[in-house]
């Protein structure tokens, strides 16, 4: 039998201990605030340890983008990604093109394809990412696309690259976080069990 994953609760929020299946609430878990590129909820690793060591077939995470807020640089990757729109109108730039989205908007990614999610209209956008992990940490996994559309939107490399050192560079490094009331929504509640 698989067990159960331990939660540990830290000053962010909950994330689990090791290996095993769990079941956490976004609200009460440990997410990042990543300058310049919103809010991010790592629902498979919340480190590039655990990534490696705990979940290294599949990426999910919950990100949180204001108006004009990228949620990566411009790239390609070897695997399929897949995006769903959870709230908001963001702004897909895919191969060069832009296409506003909006709720419940799913987008597939095939492998190769260059694209990036960008946070457009009037107040936040929730988008629901998931990505095969096959390749990840290698040489193999993908690179950054130099394109002008996302340049116009704060989302591009200057010259391809494959480093994300070099890709994120202009952001600055991200930082473990609470979760803050109206990410997800407006006044909304933690529900709780009702106690017996």
């Amino acid at each position: 039998m698989v067990p159960e994953a331990p939660l540990h609760k830290t000053e962010e929020g909950i994330v689990p201990g090791v290996a095993g299946w769990f079941v956490v609430n976004a609200r009460e878990a440990r997410w990042r605030e990543r300058p310049g590129r919103g809010f991010s909820l790592p629902l498979s690793g919340w480190s590039d340890e655990e990534c490696e060591t705990y979940f290294t077939q599949l990426g999910v995470n919950l990100v949180v983008l204001g108006p004009g807020e990228p949620m990566s640089s411009y790239h390609w990757e070897t695997d399929s990604e897949a995006f769903l729109v959870i709230s908001g109108e963001p702004l897909l730039i895919i191969e060069g093109q832009e296409r506003p989205l909006k709720q419940w908007d799913y987008f597939h990614c095939p492998p190769q394809t260059n694209h990036v999610i960008v946070g457009a209209g009037n107040g936040p956008s929730v988008v629901l990412a998931m990505s095969s992990r096959q390749y990840m940490a290698t040489p193999e996994w993908g690179g950054y696309t130099a394109d002008e559309t996302p340049a116009r939107h704060n989302a591009s490399v200057e010259r391809d690259t494959t480093d994300a050192g070099d890709a994120y560079e202009r952001f600055g490094g991200s930082q473990r976080t609470p979760y803050r009331d109206g990410w997800l929504g407006h006044g909304e509640q933690i529900p709780h069990a009702p106690s017996s």
